[in-house]
């Protein structure tokens, strides 16, 4: 039995053609087997059979179709070759192995063609592709809509395949043959340029220059009549390399370094010529060592030990060849979705030479998806974009990274994904890119709207996993017990995690025998194939390891189960397992020998999401104190952190009831304690959010508010939401002094947002709350974040009045820092409404306050409302001289934003030509991130 669809539509059977009928009908097996395999919805086959207009009894019309094709099948004895019509819900799937397709089978070997050193065996198995062929693609079917669209991409495909012959050839030395295959097509397809200039230096370098000439011009005047336009690139090329008299056969070097090859490959110019030739498709870097890999590349490294998946490698190499394709790898958990993407992504780096991209979007992870912003963001930094042009919302994110890749061949490896909507808005918008993406679910969304085409990956076979065995433990292990290796593989379930962790066992113990494990593993009870629960297997082998596992190392794994975040280090280790730091990073090397825990970074690890699962069951009674633990480690950890950034700033809580603090870091400087905020920002979030699940409100926004540092330097962040737990979780507590810190932080936050009715409504309510609570230190802080929206809405009085109030109440409290703040917003304000002497006073007191090394931004800012308030005095040149310090002081801390502002100032009475140098150069920084 055979399907067709490289011409007329039909079905070849031992006894003749099956009677298909109507055109409809045979458009309907056109739809099911251009998605072999594939579920497809009704609504989708009824836009194949009629585009936008359908028949009100359309479902109907295609039950009766359906029906009539199934009983053709039966007839034919089609389930003896695997081939079945199914319904599966809405939805219809024709399974039929790619064997019996034919444009399958055309691709297979067009693949298999190109990974030919030999010309003479590339033109033998082209050849042979193209006999595949009996006429117009999808004959006899309804050719309107999505079935015109799927002829012409098999079309485009044939005429490549022919454009790849004549080049054979030609390597050949054949060039009349490559002519002959040419010209029939140049023929049918006049205004196909790359067939034009092709079939010209076919003829050219066959001794034909007359005709090859000829055939230019004639293809020039149809551009020009019937398109309006010159030719392009290639017959421009083409046509200069016969005037100039260019190298005819045996004048190139071998393997063609000609205008031809040079397009092939695209690598160098045509012969002669000054321009370079333009791109050609796809070359692995073997066959063109000139490419080397882009230094865009966030892929991990390519996985050791892989062994077997040619058929799936295959697949995904013929699913990544169509337009703007979208690769979908998908499996059970721990079937080696994630290697044999990897493998894939690393085998062809010239394929790609704009760079990869890879993100994990733990889509089933129990510590949760990261936001699409901040993947997006990763993406656009990689790609060139300075952090500060990077946009905030997903959506413009998200059209800002495709109008990047538009014109770019660039591959997106989209890990772990969980739902279509997540992928479609990090897929790229170039023709040329690749896309490859990893799920437990089938993703049937992105199939039906972004032709997605699948790769489903099931357990390995019994030798792949002997292979994957030997690949750890030595050919020689091996092949000594070979029917107990196959049975390791058997009872290990196909699962590359269960057999890398039984390897690891092995390698450590060279005494122990094959068989001997394999009869320790057949007594473990529940063991499942990976269609039952998919991490049974797993848990059984797992088992296995950690009984070889010293008490300590145990204890550990155990205790890494009921971690919320992603991410570890020793110290976070240290404070789960009641251990110090020395002995934690001890324990995580055991547990890392054993393939039980992941260093993605010097000292950072991560747990696979089903060794988690296991070690979760190892101890599940001390999940609740080993919360509290990590928690409390966190709070330690933010609280110096937080100390180390901002020295100055004032500790905003007392810590909880109960606390138990471990081991915590040392920052070295700022730029140490900030990089950890930054760095464990998701962890924070995710620990968090587990404390107020766990109904431990107090530490839940403790953990948030102690961002603070990491908030104001990066106020635009997204920090609402978490801010917004934060404060549910003081109210829970019913605790006045955390809501009203809360309010301030956020408040303050939303008003940096834009959004200032929100940011109004919480301010107004903090400084009472602040003042219930008896923290008079955090009234004036409310009282200044409030006055700084209220002077933004107009209310400057109130403003003033709350500004002054703050000054008073820090003062009163012998808070240096805040008093500080307090009297540099007075002082703008001050200014603002007219009253320079007033603001002139305040800013001065301020500047009074601080010894000159420390708060070198506020010191900024003070003395540029000193420098503006001089000016507004008529005091010019002290005014000057002011601003000047100011901008000086900004350039030489790193802050740019108060750069700007004095300089902009100075600019305004002074027209110094350094002055423009200076802000401009403060303004690039600003825009371009640094």
């Amino acid at each position: 039995m055979e399907f067709r669809l490289l011409g007329t539509v039909s079905v070849d059977t031992r006894t003749g053609p099956l009677p298909l009928g109507p055109a409809k009908r045979r458009s309907l097996l056109a739809a099911l087997l251009l998605s072999a395999n594939t579920p497809v919805p009704v609504a989708r086959l009824t836009d194949f059979l009629w585009g936008e207009e359908p028949p009100p009894r359309a479902r109907g019309v295609i039950q009766g179709h359906v029906s009539r094709l199934r009983a053709l099948l039966t007839g034919a004895e089609a389930q003896a070759y695997g081939v079945e019509l199914v319904t599966l819900g809405d939805a219809y799937v024709l399974r039929v192995p790619e064997t019996l397709l034919d444009y399958q089978r055309f691709e297979e070997l067009l693949m298999l063609a190109r990974q030919q050193r030999s010309a003479a065996d590339t033109v033998r198995m082209l050849d042979d592709a193209l006999s595949l062929w009996q006429g117009p693609a999808l004959g006899g079917t309804f050719t309107e809509g999505p079935l015109q669209a799927a002829a012409h991409t098999l079309e485009e495909s044939r005429l490549a395949t022919v454009e790849e012959l004549a080049r054979a050839y030609a390597d050949l030395g054949e060039h009349h043959r490559a002519a002959s295959v040419l010209r029939a097509e140049a023929v049918a397809h006049p205004m196909r340029e790359s067939l034009a200039a092709a079939l010209i230096l076919a003829l050219y370098r066959a001794g034909r220059q007359s005709e090859a000439l000829d055939w230019f011009h004639r293809t020039r005047r149809l551009l020009a009549d019937e398109l309006g336009i010159d030719p392009g690139h290639e017959l421009a090329d083409a046509y200069a390399l016969i005037l100039r008299g260019g190298p005819r056969p045996g004048a190139a070097p071998a393997g063609g370094t000609d205008a031809a090859g040079a397009s092939r490959a695209g690598t160098g110019p045509a012969e002669g010529a000054g321009t370079t030739a333009p791109p050609g498709p796809r070359v692995p870097a073997a066959h063109n060592p000139s490419v080397a890999p882009h230094p865009t590349d966030l892929l991990p490294r390519a996985p050791r030990g892989f062994h077997g998946r040619n058929a799936e490698l295959a697949a995904l190499t013929r699913a990544a060849a169509g337009e703007a394709p979208v690769c979908l790898v998908t499996g059970p958990a721990g079937v080696g979705k994630t290697s044999l993407a990897l493998q894939w992504a690393h085998h062809n780096p010239g394929a790609f030479p704009d760079g990869r991209l890879f993100a994990d979007l733990r889509g089933f992870s129990e510590t949760g998806e990261p936001a699409l912003i901040d993947v997006l963001r990763e993406f656009l930094l990689a790609l060139g974009v300075a952090p500060r042009r990077v946009p905030e919302s997903v959506s413009a994110a998200a059209a800002l990274f495709r109008s990047l890749t538009d014109r770019r061949r660039l591959l997106v490896v989209l890990d772990n994904a969980r739902d279509s909507a997540t992928v479609r808005a990090l897929l790229p918008g170039g023709t040329d890119c690749v896309t490859l993406v990893t799920s437990r679910n089938r993703l049937e969304g992105l199939i039906a709207s972004d032709a997605a085409r699948p790769v489903p990956l099931g357990i390995l076979e019994p030798q792949d996993g002997t292979a994957l065995l030997a690949g750890v433990l030595g050919e020689e292990r091996i092949l000594a017990e070979p029917v107990a290796a196959r049975r390791l593989a058997e009872l290990c379930g196909g699962l590359p995690l269960a057999l890398r962790v039984t390897a690891a066992r092995l390698a450590g113990r060279p005494q122990w025998t094959l068989a001997g494990l394999a009869d320790e593993l057949a007594d473990e009870r529940g063991r499942l194939t990976f269609l039952d629960v998919d991490d049974t297997g797993v848990s059984a082998a797992l088992r296995l390891t950690v009984q070889q596992l010293p008490a300590d190392a145990v204890r550990q794994l155990a205790r890494l189960g009921h971690h919320p975040g992603g991410h570890f280090d020793p110290y976070t280790c240290a404070a789960l397992a009641g251990t110090d730091p020395a002995a934690a990073a001890a324990a995580l090397e055991r547990l890392g020998s054993a393939h039980l825990v992941t260093e993605t970074a010097p000292g950072r690890w991560v747990l696979h999401d089903l060794v988690r699962l296991y070690a979760r069951g190892l101890d599940p009674a001390s999940g609740a104190e080993a919360l509290v633990d990590v928690l409390d480690h966190y709070i330690a950890t933010a609280l110096a952190a937080a100390d180390t950034a901002e020295p100055g700033g004032e500790p905003c809580f007392v810590l909880p009831e109960g606390y138990r603090p471990a081991a915590v870091r040392d920052f070295a400087d700022r730029a140490a304690a900030m990089h950890w905020l930054a760095t464990e920002r998701d962890d924070l979030a995710r620990a968090a959010v587990a404390a107020r699940g766990a109904g431990l409100h107090d530490r839940a926004w403790r953990i948030i508010l102690l961002q603070w540092p990491q908030v104001v330097w990066r106020v635009r962040d997204s920090w609402a939401p978490l801010l917004e737990l934060a404060l549910d979780s003081a109210r829970a507590k019913q605790d006045l002094y955390a809501e009203s810190r809360v309010l301030n932080l956020l408040g303050w936050v939303l008003t940096e947002e834009g959004r200032t009715a929100e940011a109004l409504t919480l301010l107004e309510r903090s400084p009472g709350l602040a003042q219930q609570a008896g923290d008079r230190l955090g009234e004036a802080t409310a009282l200044i974040n409030l006055a700084v929206v209220q002077a933004g809405q107009g209310e400057l009085d109130r403003a003033l009045e709350g500004c002054g109030r703050a000054v008073v109440l820090a003062r009163e409290e012998e808070d240096r820092h805040t008093e500080m703040l307090a009297l540099q917003h007075l002082a703008r304000l001050q200014l603002s409404a007219q009253r320079p002497g007033d603001a002139l006073g305040s800013a001065r007191t301020a500047l009074a306050l601080g010894p000159e090394h420390e708060e070198a931004a506020r010191r900024s800012l003070l003395l540029a409302v000193s420098g503006e308030a001089r000016l507004a005095l008529g005091e010019e040149d002290e005014g000057i001289l002011l601003l000047d310090r100011a901008a000086e002081e900004a350039e030489h801390a790193g802050y740019d934003e108060g750069a700007v502002r004095a300089l902009e100032a100075l600019l305004r009475v002074s027209a110094r030509a350094e002055y423009r140098t200076r802000h401009a150069l403060a303004l690039r920084r600003l825009t371009d991130g640094g």
